[in-house]
């Protein structure tokens, strides 16, 4: 074995230099009060806080001066030929390295010190969609991280080999944070690899020192924090647990495979619907009221509504005569939200005839985890053939890690997209087929992962060739008992703008459709009226009323089960409440009972307080001009025809 020190950084000093002792204690305040939050939720011993504002301020790297990075070289004495021809296929085919750090102090380290708290640096910070393109761009990027990875490398220019090798290695060595404040855009997670320091500390169980994520607000740096758990005497290895926070064994198992590869194959992949415990607790978390039950009111067939809105669409595109609108929240006969209405109780306490535009319980139709729970009661515990095979990271992650190897025992594709929970716009979403990939993305924001749709029906653009396409209806929600449900006449199209392959998985415009959102991307748009006839075209076999029938039965049987139970396992039958709902679909090749070949819809998503600014458009045709005024088709019995009957 061979060890050498720490990275070399100036020694740290004990005082800022012209800073009066008020003037730290103030600096101190300061700091706590913008910093404590985070720090105290990451768990940072309060003691360390005054050396680390110190080690920040003055970028202080001293952990050189008391850990070294020790190389050790593990070659088995006795291997046979099966184990040295796996060995000869992995990234590194050499003799197997292995690092650790260790204190190298003479005198140890101590944890009630309060300068036992060290910076440590990133090497590469970058979202996923990004980091294809940094490797091949950065001027040595790649280089840095091959070396750092244990991958060989050679040549100046980054080649394709070297580039797929860090992007599956890299999870083993990515770390995660994400901003508190900001866009969705800007709060998107982000990814990160600490120094070679850093990188080297390796897991234990029982760990001997904690890591954290910081962000120092004024220098606008993020950093990893490290601090001691124990006192360690010279000689000591530092180490972390790589799946801090969890307990449960066999999740923690789960957790560790990138590193510990396990066999979870005899471990069932069933996931039956989560039990009624599972939607009370969802029903807390959200802090939801549900209503008092109330008889519906009956207004006169001339009474004018008062609409409160604070959606833009609905202000300028409300045009008939019985709606008027009103400032006053106070006086108004319907609200139509754009956030989320929380307190049902109170408002079926105090008015109950005000209508408004959404239901109790809704989010277990808009929030993936609970979509795809719902709908297990349609198609028991694998799910209903209209909704790609979906399991909960947080709570199913074993039963995906069985499901995926067992899939790769069984030669089947194992291309995924990870989604989080509640986010559209193809927001932090990913497809891969890299089981690493998909276990530590659990670690960023609540996430699903679905089965990737590999045969998708493809719709053929002159100018690109076959590209993946997804179809998106409005549908209205009128009543929850009876059930009475509406779609639609017209329905919009999103389209891919490069020829779609199961390669390139991070080419966000082969493999997604939502184009609408960046002015330097092409949008592709196909109205309806045009689509069909030219989808007939390359499908003769398939006319669209066949294949739009088979997308309302999915319709149909999604809101059946979501309505089936009170809430909150289902949707609350409240009299005041009306919703318009986006449901966004595909089309996937399948075998019918008779072995030919069918069109499958595969719903994708619903979307709460769907964007119709393309209906709302003056572009838009004639019978699309409102989208509150135009003719509803019912795709449920009990389904009234207009959509201005509907809403009242």
């Amino acid at each position: 074995m061979e060890a050498e020190r720490g990275p070399e950084r100036p020694p740290a000093e004990r005082s800022s230099p012209g800073q009066t002792p008020e003037e730290g204690a103030q600096a101190l305040a300061e700091f706590a009060a913008l910093h404590g939050p985070a720090l105290r939720a990451s768990g940072v011993p309060e003691r360390y806080w005054g050396r680390l504002l110190h080690k920040l301020e003055h970028e202080v790297f001293d952990a050189g001066e008391v850990f070294g990075i020790m190389q050790v070289e593990e070659v088995e004495e006795e291997e046979d030929e099966a184990a040295r021809e796996v060995r000869k296929q992995q990234p590194n085919p050499g003799s197997e390295l292995c690092y650790k750090v260790i204190v190298t102090r003479e005198s140890g380290l101590q944890a009630a010190d309060p300068n036992s708290i060290f910076l440590i640096d990133h090497a590469w910070t970058c979202r996923v969609e990004h980091a294809r393109q940094q490797l091949q761009q950065v001027p040595g990027l790649l280089h840095r991280m091959a070396n750092l990875m244990g991958i060989e490398f050679h040549g100046e220019l980054p080649s394709a080999e070297a580039v797929a090798l860090v992007l599956e290695e890299m999870w083993k060595f990515n770390q995660t944070y994400q901003l508190a404040h900001g866009t969705a855009e800007e709060k998107m997670p982000v990814w990160y690899i600490m120094d070679e320091f850093g990188s080297r500390i390796q897991h234990a169980d029982v760990p001997s020192f904690a890591t954290a994520p910081f962000f120092y607000v004024p220098q606008q740096v993020a950093y990893t924090l490290l601090w001691p758990l124990r006192d360690l005497d010279t000689g000591e290895e530092v180490t972390r647990d790589f799946a801090y926070g969890e307990t449960d064994p066999l999740i923690r198992k789960c957790m560790l495979l990138p590193w510990a590869p396990t066999d979870m194959l005899d471990l069932s992949s069933c996931t039956p619907e989560p039990p009624a415990e599972h939607y009370q607790a969802i029903l807390e978390e959200n802090k939801e009221k549900l209503p008092l039950d109330i008889n519906p009111v009956v207004h006169p067939h001339d009474h004018i509504f008062k609409v409160y809105t604070d959606v833009q669409q609905v202000a300028s595109s409300l045009t008939h005569p019985r709606f008027t609108l009103t400032q006053s929240e106070a006086d108004a006969d319907i609200l139509f939200n754009f956030s989320h209405f929380k307190d049902y109780r109170k408002l079926s306490q105090e008015r109950p005839g005000v209508l408004l535009n959404q239901f109790p319980c809704e989010n277990l139709l808009t929030v993936k985890d609970c979509l795809a729970s719902i709908a297990r009661r349609a198609g028991g515990p694998e799910g209903p053939p209209w909704l790609p095979r979906t399991f909960n990271l947080r709570t199913e992650l074993p039963q995906f890690v069985s499901y995926f190897q067992q899939r790769e025992r069984w030669g089947e594709d194992n291309h995924w997209i990870c989604k989080p929970w509640n986010l559209a716009r193809s927001l932090d979403t990913h497809v891969t087929k890299s089981l690493h990939s998909i276990i530590r993305h659990r670690e960023s924001t609540p996430k699903v992962v679905s089965k990737y749709i590999e045969s998708p029906v493809l719709f053929l653009r002159e100018d690109v060739g076959k590209v993946k396409f997804d179809i998106r209806y409005i549908v209205l929600l009128r009543s929850v008992r009876p059930l009475r449900l509406f779609v639609y006449d017209v329905f919009w199209l999103r389209f891919s703008n490069r020829a779609f392959a199961l390669n390139d998985l991070d080419d966000y415009e082969k493999h997604f459709t939502v184009m609408n959102y960046d002015p330097d991307v092409v949008l592709k748009q196909v109205h309806c009226e045009e689509f069909i006839p030219e989808f007939e075209k390359q499908y003769p076999e398939f006319p669209w009323t066949d294949v739009q029938a088979e997308i309302f039965r999915a319709f149909t049987e999604l809101f059946q089960v979501a309505c089936a139970k009170p809430p909150p396992l289902g949707l609350c039958d409240y009299p005041s409440s009306r919703a318009m709902y986006a449901v966004d679909l595909m089309l996937k090749w399948d075998s019918g009972p008779d072995g030919k070949r069918v069109m499958q819809p595969q719903i994708l998503e619903v979307n709460f307080n769907p964007d119709c600014e393309r209906a709302c458009s003056k572009a838009a045709p004639d019978d699309a001009a409102s989208p509150l005024h135009v003719v509803w088709v019912p795709v449920y019995k009990h389904a009234l025809p207009f959509l201005r009957g509907a809403m009242l």
